[in-house]
Order: structure tokens, then sequence, then C-alpha cells
């Protein structure tokens, strides 16, 4: 039974993962990505466009699937090793969430939605999933 997942990060950053072919998690942390197994489907939410600057996003940047067997560490320099896991991107089109949010079930607060993205990384439904997908355009197998 495969489950689906939230992930939070910039734009900047969701894109450099979507060109590699990976999914890191809460600034690298290990357990988010533990949680997923092979064929979990994965939605980036992109609060902003970079993590540097606070210049709003807003939308859901990359869709796809769980493929690696394993969380591994990746050495970018500086003492900053964070935790991967492989994924195969779909092709879709970022949308706004703002036109999305009265029909999701995971913003239950329809006022405060973006509450539940300050976890970094949840589960969402499948029909979340789909209905998120079929808004980016993505074809889902």
């Amino acid at each position: 039974m495969n489950k689906y997942w939230m992930l939070v990060a910039s734009k900047n950053h969701v894109l450099r993962g979507v060109q590699e072919g990976f999914a890191q998690a809460c600034h690298g942390k290990v357990h988010p990505l533990k949680r997923m197994n092979i064929g979990d489907g994965i939605i980036y939410y992109s609060p902003k466009l970079e993590f540097e600057k606070n210049i709003p996003c807003q939308e859901f940047a990359a869709i796809g699937y769980v493929t690696g067997n394993e969380v591994y560490s990746f050495d970018m320099g500086n003492g900053f090793v964070p935790s991967r896991r492989n994924i195969q991107y779909l092709n879709a089109q970022p949308v706004s969430i703002k036109s999305l949010v009265e029909k999701l079930h995971f913003t239950t607060d329809k006022k405060h939605w973006g509450y539940k993205f300050r976890f970094g990384a949840f589960e969402i439904s499948k029909a979340d999933f789909v209905y998120i997908a079929t808004a980016m355009q993505a074809h889902l197998d």
C-alpha cells in the first residue's frame, strides 16, 4: 500500500533535486525519508523562490515517486551532509496553492492553510495527491 507525502523546500532547492533525481527533507534530516518506501508519491510545496531570500512562491513545484531502496548521505561541503532519497520526477507544471486550498483535505483550517507546511514533511491522502497531480498536469501511472 503506497503512501503519499508532502515535502517543503524553496523552489531553487526543489529544482536542484529534480535535475539530479533526489529528495531531501527538513534541512537534510533522515527521519522523514526513512518513513518512505519505493513507489510512494511525493509532492514538493515551495513557500518561497529561494532559500536565501524571502520572495514568496506558494506553489506546488514538483511531483514524483520514490525509487531508491535506501536513504543515503551526501557531502555538500562545509560540514553539511544531508540525507537523500532517489526520486523519479514526473513532467509537471508548477501550480499555485491558492486555487487549490479549498478542496485539499490536509488544509483543515482554510484561513490558516500554511500552518501544516511548518512541519516540513507530512503524509497526505491519495485523493489530495491525485488532485494536486491533476492540477500540475502530471500523468500518473
